[in-house]
């Protein structure tokens, strides 16, 4: 994991995975826990979640005395609380998919493993591609990053109105509370302040207006959830780095879920998943029925860049 977190920005975990990596008082807390790349992400969440509850103060500097002083509370913190990633700049690599499928209609918007259900409020950021805006001038988090061959100009005229906003999670986080803020914020990485900062921007907008989070396996949940939507309306599913942690089988049966009720309509379907084969690591694809699915562009697995090659 050192090399992922050097990879992605992280200099800080990098350099404490590396020195912590044998260390038995580390396997005692994370223990036989799998997948075992999650180990390292829970237990470095449980230690920022102490620091920002203000129960440790600069732990970074002096981990090994935190983990000795709070082996029990870690422990329980590594088994009980999945990764929540709710990466708000993911936004920035979805909205072109959002705005290709948009077609005048109001948007109901259902998002498979939301977690805190942030990237539901896409349309309450701004966002910036080189010299193309889209947004709201007065909106309380701009997002932007480095947008190669596109998205092309004609896209950013297009208005989306969101009418309702849903998430299918397992551990859905209630951004309302004080312990849910926090959990959070404590899985964004301690040395990542733009992100930190991104995050809690976006939990002041949920929290004017919670979405309706849904608890459940959105493999189980969405066939119903579609059937009973409103044909008026456009329904949209999306998610981002979540697909990829699902059985091969539990992703075709999404996937046959959507075509199934897509030969219905008033359906569209926006994907940010990660693709082996490509070098950013993530692509963006759409498609809406009667249609064919569509790779818009290639992205980085965080939104920080994107190439368009639709």
């Amino acid at each position: 994991m050192a090399d992922d977190f050097e990879r992605v920005g992280s200099k800080l975990y990098a350099a404490l995975a590396r020195a912590h990596a044998d260390d038995p008082i580390v396997a005692e807390i994370v223990g036989d826990h799998k997948p075992y790349w999650e180990g390292p992400l829970r237990l470095f969440g449980g230690v920022h979640y102490l620091e920002l509850a203000g129960v440790v103060q600069h732990p970074w500097a002096k981990l090994r005395g935190v983990l000795e002083a709070n082996r029990d509370w870690l422990t329980r913190f590594v088994a009980e609380h999945p990764v929540q990633t709710n990466e708000v700049q993911r936004c920035w690599g979805l909205l072109p998919g959002f705005l290709s499928v948009a077609d005048g209609r109001p948007l109901d918007l259902v998002e498979l493993g939301p977690s805190a259900g942030l990237n539901l409020f896409w349309d309450r950021y701004r966002y910036r591609y080189g010299e193309q805006t889209w947004g709201s001038s007065e909106a309380p988090l701009e997002l932007s990053g480095e947008a190669e061959g596109g998205p092309p100009p004609a896209l950013f005229s297009r208005r989306a109105g969101v009418r309702r906003r849903t998430g299918i999670d397992r551990r859905p986080v209630d951004v309302t509370t004080d312990h849910g803020a926090r959990v959070l914020e404590a899985f964004v990485w301690a040395d990542q302040v733009d992100r930190l900062e991104r995050v809690r921007r976006a939990i002041e907008i949920a929290r004017t207006d919670p979405p309706r989070l849904m608890e459940g396996d959105y493999v189980e949940v969405l066939p119903g959830l579609l059937a009973e939507r409103d044909l008026d309306a456009l329904t949209v599913v999306f998610h981002s780095a979540s697909l990829m942690y699902l059985r091969e089988e539990d992703r075709a049966l999404v996937e046959s879920a959507l075509h199934e009720e897509g030969k219905r309509g008033s359906l569209a379907w926006v994907s940010y998943e990660y693709v082996a084969s490509e070098a950013l690591g993530f692509a963006l694809e759409v498609q809406t029925w009667p249609g064919e699915r569509r790779r818009l562009a290639l992205l980085h697995g965080h939104g920080s860049s994107l190439e368009w090659i639709a």
